[in-house]
């Protein structure tokens, strides 16, 4: 039987064999690779890369499909997956790839109870959640890279997601909040590499994957958002050669750019200065549902208001992000962010 028949259960790829046992057992495998290199597979949708020596202390942990219709990155990391076992690159970094929710990635939706990207810190042991199998999920996710990164004494984590709302910057990051943490210049050469020219500093610790690894690991991570979604089979991978080019980079661990790069002096740094909730039954958001993340609105402009309280964009320009009316009372309308100077490492 062959190294990729044993792996992935006599299915022909990573993806396939995700998509074959979601919401299954699978029982888990391993093997060795012609050069000594290892590759685990401990849970569906999960693999673990083990060189034979590693060439940095650091370990990298790269997720996918924490929502299921955001279909490119997973194939990108299909893709980099078939190279590893074809023989085009040799690892030599200790790699977590994670697909994050299989049944989601089934039926072709976001979510199929809960959004699993809201799960994490703890989160899914709450009611309504503790039980589905989106918090078992999110519950399994948290225990794995706790364990691969417990040794570690460094870890990154990119997990890479695909939009439904149009984007005025199509590629752009998020840096969960850590109080007093700087953006270190290796991870804005990441980003610069993979095409990234935006970056949103968040202004508060959040429940999303990126937010659990950044608090709770110690890694340096980053939510990557890499444009719109589209069904498996009808992405254009010539859009995403950036960031699977970088993702090889460091697994093979070949130089990135430098910080005197010029696509890191461009680097557009955005920080959020009103969090916007749904206040009630009488809250007025002023916002078109079509309208693009990153729009801008001159000084003045009303963006939402209520019965008590109305908010104007203050004495810049400020953006809107993830807009989005429909969502419950005291949940997040959307974010206004404003251009600022990167304080870098």
């Amino acid at each position: 039987m062959s190294v990729r028949d044993t792996l992935f259960d006599g299915e022909p790829d990573w993806l396939t064999h995700t998509l074959t046992f979601a919401g299954k057992v699978a029982q888990p495998a391993s093997v060795v690779l012609p050069d000594g290199a290892r590759i685990e597979r401990p849970e569906v949708g999960v693999l673990r890369l083990i060189p034979v020596q590693p060439e940095i202390d650091e370990r990298l942990i790269v997720s996918a499909g924490v929502h299921g219709n955001e279909t490119a990155p997973i194939e990108v990391l299909n893709g980099l997956v078939n190279g590893l076992l074809s023989g085009e690159w040799t690892l030599r970094q200790e790699v977590l790839l994670i697909l994050g929710n299989p049944p989601a990635m089934v039926e072709g939706s976001r979510f199929v109870e809960h959004n699993l990207n809201r799960l994490f810190s703890g989160v899914h042991q709450k009611a309504p959640y503790a039980g589905t199998d989106e918090a078992r999920r999110a519950e399994a996710l948290e225990a794995i890279c706790r364990e691969f990164s417990k040794p570690a004494p460094a870890v990154a984590h990119y997990d890479l997601h695909t939009a439904i709302r149009p984007s005025k910057r199509e590629k752009f990051a998020l840096y969960p909040y850590v109080p007093g943490r700087k953006v270190p210049n290796r991870q804005l050469a990441f980003l610069a590499e993979s095409g990234v020219s935006t970056l949103l500093l968040q202004h508060k610790s959040g429940t999303t994957f990126a937010s659990f690894s950044s608090t709770e690991l110690g890694a340096e991570s980053f939510t990557v958002e890499l444009g719109q979604v589209r069904p498996f089979g009808q992405n254009d991978l010539t859009r995403f050669t950036g960031i699977e080019a970088s993702l090889k980079a460091l697994m093979i661990q070949q130089p990135l750019v430098t910080e005197s790069d010029g696509r890191m002096a461009v680097m557009a740094v955005f920080e959020v200065v009103e969090e916007i909730l749904n206040t009630g039954p009488n809250f007025r958001f002023h916002i078109p549902d079509d309208v693009a993340n990153f729009t801008e609105y001159p000084p003045g402009e009303v963006i939402w208001e209520d019965d008590n309280d109305c908010y104007r964009v203050g004495d810049q320009p400020e953006a809107i992000v993830f807009p989005n009316r429909d969502v419950p009372v005291g949940h997040r309308v959307g974010l206004m962010v404003r251009r600022k100077p990167l304080i870098r490492e």
